[in-house]
């Protein structure tokens, strides 16, 4: 373990100075902290929400400012050594993929990592997960648990999809990224705060009636070249986006991402048999910005590529 007062040139001290007291959430305190901000994922969520895509971190040392918000944070690759002191407490652990760290909002401490560390991030902001904390919790909505090096393989996994790039690159990626921080919010709550999340939240409350899909489905037809965010369909039927992941899934058997994407290629597949319109053509009027991302979601779900699909037809 390295100790804070070595003076090392190849790390930054983190000083309270270098953090104004206006910053709104997590990425814009860390962009201030480190020598480049962490690059952040092409989806800015619900409630200023943001996560990253992988990145690796220097190793460093000295006192971090309290930031707006909670941070969580996973490992990739090798381990590092970290401890964390806060209001006389040291947190010390290794982290390790299948960890997570989780820095409450607005707790501040002295930090000593060993070195780089190949790290995905959340910036989760307070609101976004009090609003999950009234919907489960009756509005009670207490502190994250401060942790460093915690034993989570869940909340990490879930992390991990959150900073694939394959999955966030995907046209559709925005309604998957919006219900994976809503269970990752759940999660936090159920593990990680002082008032757990009831073990019968997020139980299935029966399903859409078949005029809801339809218009939740006509919705997504009408709009198939636009990017489509969970609270939109949701507003569709009056319910809250937690809610209705789980009653479109009852009905359906599908996730409105799943759903939305067999719409696309659905409307894809007619479009590949007009001779005049290129694949490039093909994937802009079905909601994809390259042709390489249209590819591979075509060839998930109908099993082959675009032009070997217009070949066959």
């Amino acid at each position: 373990m390295s100790n804070a007062g070595n003076g090392s040139q190849d790390r930054h001290i983190l000083s309270l100075g270098q953090l104004p007291s206006g910053e709104r959430n997590p990425f814009q305190a860390m962009s201030r902290l480190l020598p480049a901000p962490p690059p952040l994922a092409p989806h800015t969520l619900t409630c200023g929400t943001q996560v990253t895509q992988r990145w690796t971190r220097d190793g460093r040392y000295g006192y971090a400012p309290g930031m707006p918000g909670h941070l969580i944070a996973t490992y990739h690759g090798r381990a590092q050594d970290c401890s964390w002191t806060l209001e006389g407490r040291r947190l010390q652990n290794r982290l390790r993929p299948g960890a997570i760290t989780v820095i409450s909002d607005r707790h501040d401490g002295h930090w000593i990592l060993d070195g780089p560390l190949e790290v995905s991030h959340v910036y989760l902001t307070h609101e976004r997960l009090e609003t999950c904390a009234e919907l489960y919790v009756k509005g009670r909505c207490e502190e994250l648990f401060d942790r460093v090096g915690f034993e989570d393989p869940v909340a990490a996994h879930l992390l991990a999809i959150l900073s694939d790039g394959e999955v966030l690159r995907e046209t559709g990626a925005r309604l998957f990224v919006e219900r994976t921080v809503d269970l990752l919010c759940m999660h936090l709550l159920r593990r990680h705060c002082s008032l757990g999340l009831p073990e019968t939240a997020g139980q299935e409350r029966g399903g859409l009636a078949t005029w809801q899909v339809r218009r939740v489905t006509d919705y997504m037809r009408e709009h198939i070249d636009k990017s489509i965010g969970l609270d939109e369909l949701a507003g569709l039927v009056g319910l809250s986006r937690y809610h209705f992941c789980t009653a479109f899934r009852v009905a359906t058997g599908r996730s409105p991402h799943v759903w939305l994407t067999e719409q696309r290629m659905a409307r894809a597949r007619r479009l590949l048999g007009e001779r005049d319109l290129s694949v490039s053509e093909v994937a802009l009027a079905v909601g994809y910005a390259t042709p390489s991302a249209f590819a591979a979601s075509f060839r998930k779900i109908v099993g082959t590529t675009p032009t070997g699909f217009r070949r066959g037809l």
